[in-house]
């Protein structure tokens, strides 16, 4: 168990903060996900198909961000201090997925798992295709849902009695960790675009999705900063580390939940320029190729007629 006694816990620092305390469903759960994407592009670089390297590493990248903020002292501060449980928070749901979804797990996947032979029951492959056409994905990945999502994860947690009946718990201590995790992954799915889904909006709309997100995320930092009471009752004075002024800690926890909306659209920005740009690119590549063959193909066509032409003109009409 992770509950440690009152005091026991020293005053938050970051040396405190990184020290190593596995939280082992978390651990196993990074591990196993390291180990299926290494064993997905090993397949493919035996089969002689290449996996670009920065997607391996921000795979590898978004793992370590989860194992960081889980399997560390922060995640022990996470239980009894309001700011450091935000940083938990703003990870998991705001960098991890980012990070994650650059590395694009389900192309892996569906380039990686074999497809099932003919008359053969549906293979990983086949179940993963139907999945991703699904309605109930369609639904759980669609802005309409994912935004709303990404905002009452926000407010409903911490503005409702929600969040101490969770903390009570190690189980809804680790649910809520897991969901920060997943809806970040839905939300940003569709706007990063790397892998398939079924919602695959150009990239103006991309960056308005994103956009939509952000105030909302903003405006709740600033609402917990400018609390003058305590908004949740799991952090009190009988567990906090000595030394901690509850308030002053909310208030880091709110500036810090404020600022960090920051850097995922930052990264996010510049990703999808990139994208943009290199899809741009493959566009204009296209459509001269395209303009080339058409060119080729009309030319063909033209000798091919005329050929037609000599043919019936030489050969002498034959009798009905």
């Amino acid at each position: 168990m992770h509950h440690h006694g009152g005091g026991m816990l020293g005053p938050f620092s970051l040396d405190s903060a990184l020290t190593w305390s596995p939280d082992w469903p978390f651990l196993v759960g990074c591990l196993v996900a390291l180990g299926l994407y290494g064993a997905g592009v090993v397949r493919l670089v035996r089969r002689g198909d290449r996996w670009p390297v920065g997607r391996t590493v921000a795979w590898l990248l978004g793992v370590l961000t989860v194992v960081a903020v889980t399997c560390s002292g922060l995640n022990d501060y996470g239980m009894v201090l309001f700011s450091a449980h935000m940083m938990q928070h703003m990870v998991l749901s705001m960098l991890s997925p980012i990070l994650l979804l650059l590395g694009a797990p389900i192309t892996l996947a569906l380039r990686a798992l074999r497809p099932a032979g003919k008359g053969r029951p549906r293979g990983p492959r086949e179940l993963l295709v139907a999945l991703l056409h699904s309605r109930y994905v369609r639904v759980i990945s669609h802005p309409a849902f994912t935004i709303p999502l990404f905002i009452a994860s926000l407010y409903g947690l911490y503005f409702t009695p929600l969040f101490d009946t969770l903390m009570q718990s190690r189980i809804g201590h680790l649910a809520m960790m897991v969901h920060f995790l997943a809806v970040g992954l839905l939300f940003f799915w569709p706007i990063m675009g790397v892998d398939p889904g079924p919602h695959r909006p150009g990239h103006v709309m991309r960056i308005l999705e994103l956009f939509m997100g952000m105030p909302f995320h903003a405006f709740f930092g600033v609402a917990v900063m400018m609390a003058t009471s305590q908004l949740v009752t799991t952090f009190t004075m009988a567990t906090a580390p000595p030394g901690t002024d509850l308030m002053a800690d909310q208030k880091m926890a709110g500036g810090f939940t404020w600022a960090f909306g920051e850097i995922p659209t930052a990264v996010v920005l510049v990703a999808l320029v990139f994208q943009w740009a290199k899809s741009e690119q493959r566009q204009a590549t296209r459509t001269d190729r395209a303009a080339d063959r058409d060119g080729d193909a009309e030319l063909a066509a033209y000798n091919a007629y005329l050929a037609s032409l000599e043919k019936r003109g030489s050969r002498p009409a034959q009798a009905g």
